[in-house]
C-alpha cells in the first residue's frame, strides 16, 4: 500500500463490538447518519433472525435465508 494514500480503515479500540466498528467505519466514510442508521438496523434484524448468532459464523446460505424471510414475509422489495 501507498504510504501517501491515508488508511481506508479507521483505528479501532481493542475490543471493539461489531456494530461499534461498523460505525466507526460509516463515521470515518462520511456517510449520513440515517445511512449509519439504516445500516446498524439491518445488521441487527440479520443477527436476531439467526438467533443471536455472531455474523462471523454465518455465510452465503444464511445471507439468502435472511433476505427470503424479508420478500415472503415482510415483503420488503429488493432493492
Amino acid at each position: 500500500m501507498d504510504p501517501s494514500l491515508p488508511d481506508p480503515h479507521p483505528p479501532l479500540p481493542a475490543g471493539a463490538r461489531l456494530l461499534d466498528r461498523m460505525r466507526l467505519q460509516i463515521r470515518y466514510m462520511h456517510y449520513s447518519l440515517r445511512t449509519e442508521e439504516a445500516y446498524v438496523h439491518w445488521v441487527r434484524s440479520f443477527i436476531r433472525f439467526h438467533g443471536l448468532r455472531h455474523p462471523g459464523e454465518l455465510g452465503g446460505s444464511e445471507v439468502e435465508a435472511f433476505l427470503g424471510w424479508l420478500a415472503a414475509e415482510r415483503r420488503v422489495a429488493p432493492a
